[in-house]
């Protein structure tokens, strides 16, 4: 349940584009933010030296979504030196360590996997881990905390500008806190059957939605077609029969991104997208706050 809650950041060399430090006041957990190109002045702090688990975020993938990489680390400055050598991708660090230097090698392998899991399911972040593997034997007491600094690491990565555990879609509450429908789009073609929601960061096309396995003549070769065989790479689309199933709600960054995904072939989803008395995405949305302005 989301509740208020203070945060501090904390600029170490005045710069906000710089090295940042985000705690909430009343807990133990600490994220540090290291551009790449500081790296060196991170490996300096007493923070590097601890056991973390740590996020390496840069590059977007094929299919449009930031790429990421998610470790933990008895000592995270040493990892991190290593990935500056053999991982090219990324342009900032996320490291997260205990203020109190209680985190244990047991919590972090915990940590790291749990957070691989809730990445991959929130969609947001194309990870360049793969799969999440077995879960690591972690004794009750150790998961309560684990769970604990979890919840808080969320918090401040997305305060940070990385809401990489965030869900795709919040249903809207009224004001006496009932919730309110979810206005759906339709997107349909040949083996194609899409179903999804324009939100304030894109288009969200829902887990269960379909979309052809071929792409027309015209965007075969083109980066429209890299872009869906990435969506599969990425196991977002899935080889069902004569079509592709999405296997979890997925963020495009645009109404039309979402529906190339689905058509295979160039679109204008502010068109092809439409409630289901057949109104489109750009009547419903664009032109109705035209008739505002």
């Amino acid at each position: 349940m989301l509740r208020p809650q203070t945060i501090q950041i904390f600029l170490p060399t005045g710069d906000p584009r710089g090295m940042r430090t985000a705690e909430i006041t009343t807990r133990i957990v600490r994220v540090v933010e290291v551009p790449r190109s500081q790296l060196a002045d991170f490996l300096k702090m007493p923070e590097a030296q601890q056991v973390g688990v740590y996020f390496l975020v840069g590059d977007l993938s094929e299919a449009g979504l930031p790429r990421a990489y998610i470790g933990q680390s008895g000592n995270v400055g040493s990892r991190l030196a290593q990935h500056n050598l053999n991982k090219d991708f990324w342009n900032r660090a996320l490291v997260v360590i205990s203020l109190t230097n209680s985190m244990t090698q047991t919590h972090a392998l915990f940590l790291e996997w749990f957070a691989i899991a809730e990445a991959i399911k929130a969609g947001r972040y194309s990870l360049e881990n793969g799969n999440t593997g077995s879960q690591p034997y972690t004794p009750a007491p150790l998961q309560a905390d684990c769970h604990e600094v979890h919840e808080t690491s969320a918090t401040l990565l997305a305060t940070l500008g990385h809401p990489i555990f965030e869900p795709l879609t919040q249903n809207a509450s009224a004001s006496n806190g009932e919730p309110q429908p979810t206005e759906l789009f339709y997107c349909k073609g040949p083996d194609a059957s899409g179903v999804g929601e324009y939100t304030p960061e894109g288009f969200v096309v829902h887990k269960g939605s379909t979309a052809r396995i071929g792409n027309v003549a015209s965007i075969q070769g083109t980066s429209q077609e890299r872009f869906r065989e990435q969506l599969v790479t990425d196991g977002v689309l899935k080889l069902q029969g004569t079509q592709y199933v999405f296997t979890r709600d997925y963020l495009f960054s645009s109404p039309s991104m979402a529906a190339i995904a689905v058509l295979g072939r160039s679109a204008n989803g502010w068109m092809e997208w439409k409630t289901e008395q057949g109104q489109t995405l750009d009547g419903a949305k664009r032109q109705v706050m035209n008739a505002v302005n």
